[in-house]
């Protein structure tokens, strides 16, 4: 389960490289956390005591939104397979008020990993789980004669072999059984079985009731340690159920699996995760800076999230209900738009524990057009697809591609600026006529529907023109 020293070891180049195949520009953005992650994979052949003193450099992401900010954490996040959770830190506004601890995200990040671990033993022990369901299910379908199961003498034969010596025969009884046996998994493996129901005695892991408690900061971990012991109090509940073979067999691989994964592995593994590989995205940052030097009100609490995040960002030991986690090593990456302040209006020691500032640029129509067609799953990509499941052929022309960038950023330029997240919403209104009509056009044979420049424009003109109604709809 060291998945930590098995990731393959990408060079900073190679993680752009893997970047630039789902996020489009934003180069520095893009060598900046290239660097951090492979200082990671540095400091871990770095002999200690040493390698404990080197601390992760965490980065500040200046820009506007829908430029591609959070996409490349979550990105990164997923190339390394670390433990990644994104909060926006206008969460912890009125910390000490109304509001969640700060401490909170590490406990959330500790979550994230746990299930990360456990779904990678899952899959480590899956064929055995499938295996022992099996098993079961035949001892259902054909219970084992009791002589099958003798191991005492008296239920054995031997044949004397030419050099004198005894070797185990199996007795006549027990070679029927297994054949059957056999010839029945052969049926069960090849779905002849599948109208057969079976009563079964499964763990109900669904029993324990749901407890919602209203919290406040501090307080964060009650709802989630009492719903854990009530889970401990129901965990060894038996229901009886009756289903067709292939839903008992479904329902006895996840029974064997959740016996087979061993929890305390999955915990240890988890919290080391958390401390070596972990990455906390602290999203709209430039809403916990103070704009003002009043002493009062919002601007203290504002001042106030900033020294209670110092502490974890600096390195700090948080208490969770599954053990001590240290921060030292938590690489945080914030992002903010900072339109009406800077980073150099977040406290002096916040500052100093985020030295790398990288400036990501607004988009303009070349890079519409190119985050429409070229990453691995571009939107337009995306609709071909689900348009396909409806037997249509969406073709979208050059010109029509160039049109929807085009009035994306014109919208962008009048209304509200929100980046690429503009192309969803004027690719929907596009498509709208025909993702409703989809089912009926590709039932009888398969057709083509062509997106052109003048099929935009005539979707779209109205509500451009109309500025007031293109702020609610586009």
């Amino acid at each position: 389960m060291n998945s930590i020293n098995s990731i393959q070891s990408f060079t900073p180049r190679e993680i752009v490289t893997e970047l630039d195949k789902y996020i489009v520009g934003q180069a520095d953005a893009k060598r900046s956390v290239a660097i951090a992650l492979r200082n990671r994979w540095r400091r871990r052949h770095v002999p200690s005591p040493l390698r404990e003193e080197i601390a992760p450099k965490n980065i500040i992401m200046i820009g506007p939104t829908g430029v591609g900010k959070t996409e490349i954490a979550r990105r990164l996040a997923t190339l390394a397979q670390s433990p990644f959770f994104k909060v926006e830190a206008s969460k912890f506004t009125e910390v000490g008020y109304v509001g969640r601890d700060v401490e909170s995200m590490i406990r959330d990040l500790v979550e994230i990993a746990i299930s990360m671990v456990k779904d990678e033993e899952r899959i480590r022990t899956g064929g055995l789980a499938e295996a022992n369901a099996e098993e079961r299910i035949l001892d259902i379908l054909l219970p084992p004669s009791t002589s099958s199961h003798m191991g005492s003498s008296d239920s054995r034969s031997f044949l004397l072999q030419d050099d004198g010596t005894r070797r185990h025969s199996m007795p006549a009884e027990q070679r029927e059984g297994a054949s059957t046996r056999e010839k029945f998994r052969e049926m069960l493996r090849d779905g002849r079985l599948d109208e057969r129901e079976l009563e079964l005695d499964l763990t109900d892991f669904h029993s324990a009731p749901m407890v919602e408690i209203m919290t406040t900061s501090g307080m964060d971990d009650m709802q989630s340690n009492l719903q854990d012991a009530f889970s401990k109090i129901f965990s060894n509940k038996k229901k009886k159920r009756k289903l067709r073979v292939p839903e008992a067999l479904t329902a006895l691989i996840k029974e064997e699996t959740e016996r087979l994964v061993d929890m305390d592995k999955v915990m240890k593994e988890a919290l080391r995760r958390t401390e070596e590989s972990g990455i906390i995205f602290l999203d709209e940052i430039d809403k916990i800076v103070s704009r003002s030097s009043g002493g009062h009100g919002p601007e203290v609490s504002r001042e106030g999230v900033q020294r209670d995040l110092l502490p974890i960002v600096e390195g700090s030991t948080v208490t969770t209900k599954h053990g001590m986690v240290k921060t030292d090593h938590i690489l945080f990456i914030a992002s903010g738009a900072f339109h009406t302040s800077k980073p150099s209006d977040l406290i002096p020691e916040l500052q100093g524990r985020f030295p790398i500032r990288v400036e990501l640029q607004s988009l303009g129509q070349t890079e519409f057009v190119r985050i429409l067609t070229e990453p691995e799953n571009a939107l337009i990509k995306q609709y071909t697809a689900l348009m396909a499941t409806e037997g249509v052929e969406l073709i979208f022309e050059a010109e029509a591609i160039e049109e929807m960038a085009k009035i994306a950023v014109e919208v962008n330029q009048n209304t509200e600026e929100i980046g690429a997240r503009r192309l969803h919403t004027v690719l929907e209104r596009v498509l709208d006529e025909l993702s409703f009509d989809a089912s009926e056009r590709g039932k009888v044979r398969k057709e083509q529907f062509v997106v052109n420049a003048a099929y935009v424009r005539q979707q779209l003109d109205a509500i451009v023109e109309d500025q007031d109604l293109s702020r609610f709809i586009l």
